[in-house]
């Protein structure tokens, strides 16, 4: 089933993709297109998430030390 539907979405992302860049392509190129996309997207989209994980969990933890560093000089002015 797992190949039908890669066909199916492949099939949609190449025939918008050759719309959206106005190519004309046969089935074939199109369907061969989107699913190439989608690998290539994917791929992307990986990396993207991997390097902005990273990134969001040194933001996590720097907004973390200073809060901390805000609630230790609160109880330290007592």
């Amino acid at each position: 089933m797992s190949v039908v539907f890669l066909i199916i979405v492949g099939a949609a992302a190449g025939f918008i993709a050759t719309r959206l860049m106005r190519i004309e392509a046969d089935l074939i190129t199109t369907i061969v297109i989107g699913i190439a996309g989608a690998l290539i997207g994917g791929l992307v989209l990986r990396t993207l998430l991997a390097v902005m994980g990273l990134f969001a969990g040194l933001v996590g933890a720097i907004l973390g030390a200073v809060a901390l560093i805000f609630l230790w000089q609160k109880l330290q002015n007592r």
